[in-house]
């Protein structure tokens, strides 16, 4: 019988399969993690909304999301589930303010669509949030 000779090369084969999903998983996860912020327009003064407004946010790419509060983590809803939780909200307390936080660069039919689901809920108090600076013309 002859002895075995002493293997002196890696298959590194596996290795690279294993660093391609690796690849592929940070890849898919990386927009997920990743909290859209919203560009809102500017405007010369602006005052602060109360601390105890619902916030309704409109992305960028029209999607929607809810905050209770200016210090709450947002929840990205379909329009559906919004008005389900808008009519939740109106419910508990009638008087209760809205602020709708849009992208300066969302379509002015979501925001509209937003504001008319917002009058639907039964909200009197709604404003439209904008960031302190100078007007763009």
């Amino acid at each position: 019988m002859r002895p075995r000779r002493l293997m002196n090369q890696i298959n590194v084969v596996p290795y690279i399969d294993v660093m391609l999903v690796l690849l592929v998983i940070f890849m898919v996860t990386a927009p997920m993690i990743q909290t859209g912020t919203v560009d809102l327009p500017s405007v010369a003064d602006v005052r602060q909304p109360p601390s105890e407004a619902l916030y309704v946010i409109v992305k960028k790419d029209g999607r929607l999301a809810l905050k209770a509060s200016g210090a709450a983590p947002e929840q990205v809803l379909s329009a559906s589930e919004l008005q389900r939780e808008l009519a939740h909200a109106i419910e508990r307390d009638p008087a209760r303010s809205v602020v709708v936080a849009a992208d300066r660069n969302v379509a002015y039919e979501k925001v509209m669509d937003t504001l008319n689901g917002l009058r639907v809920a039964g909200f009197q108090k709604v404003g439209l949030q904008t960031q302190t600076g100078s007007a763009r013309q």
